[in-house]
């Protein structure tokens, strides 16, 4: 189905440099975006691209909302990363937030997300897919960089990627950690780069981590994402592999992603 774009968006941003590029895209091919800035450390150079950035809470429903109708925002976008735990933090959420949470079955991702996206639909708020101005950061199938994977690395890549889509059926997280067939960690509310920091601690070395989409992802939200500091963390716990999926995975700033994992002898594959 083809949508048809407004000219002004709206980006609900969290944490790292995702939601600067959808902007600095957005905004070199003619459209005005909005923020609504939920993370704050991003907020210098959202603000190169976007008219203006509000701050608020992930639970000031109410603010939130009333920000989109004054600024005529029809379509939105989320992106970047909104820690969990701060579903925690229910003395900082408006009565409006902790009534719909109250009303939730389970705070998983997914009832979360579309509990929020079912609530901006009633003020006429369209969220859009994730991708829809950074597709070109999507991976398709292949080896990234100069380091091949081994057989033994590509049982443990076979394996992993059956468990996270199993794990992904439940809507518990989206990587895993492997080594020699054997699950090291799986992620959960602490997010990838601390699920990589406990398994690769548990293997000690030559950890295998594999990220996938969900089946049946919902493109609106939590779209598989890897970047530096993924790379990083990796390094410092002697991971040796990430695989993510091909189409469904997006990296940030892939040239320098993979220059890292060349220098530090990391094999990056999607598949």
């Amino acid at each position: 189905m083809t949508i048809t774009l407004d000219n002004k968006q709206g980006l609900i941003a969290g944490d790292g440099i995702l939601p600067i590029k959808m902007a600095q895209y957005a905004k070199e091919n003619g459209f005005e975006v909005v923020c609504i800035s939920l993370a704050h450390d991003n907020e210098r150079e959202l603000k190169k691209y976007c008219s203006k950035v509000y701050s608020c809470h992930p639970g000031e429903v109410n603010k939130i909302e009333a920000i989109l109708k004054d600024e005529g925002i029809k379509q939105l976008t989320f992106l970047g990363k909104v820690h969990k735990k701060v579903l925690l933090q229910l003395h900082k959420f408006d009565k409006r937030a902790v009534d719909l949470i109250k009303e939730a079955t389970r705070l998983n991702d997914d009832q979360v997300m579309l509990m929020i996206v079912s609530e901006l639909a009633k003020i006429g708020v369209e969220v859009l897919d994730q991708t829809i101005f950074i597709k070109n950061l999507m991976i398709p199938a292949g080896v990234l960089g100069c380091h091949k994977p081994t057989d033994a690395q590509m049982e443990d890549v076979n394996y992993g990627f059956w468990l996270a889509k199993e794990m992904g059926k439940l809507d518990v997280g989206q990587s895993v950690v492997i080594k020699d067939k054997m699950i090291m960690a799986v992620e959960a509310i602490e997010g990838t780069d601390v699920c990589i920091k406990r398994g690769a601690k548990l293997a000690k070395d030559g950890a295998v981590i594999v990220k996938v989409a969900k089946p049946k992802q919902d493109k609106r939200f939590d779209i598989p994402a890897i970047g530096m500091r993924t790379l990083r963390t990796m390094r410092h716990y002697h991971a040796s592999l990430i695989a993510v999926e091909a189409n469904e995975t997006i990296i940030v700033d892939q040239e320098k992603v993979v220059n890292y994992a060349d220098k530090h002898n990391i094999v990056i594959m999607a598949v």
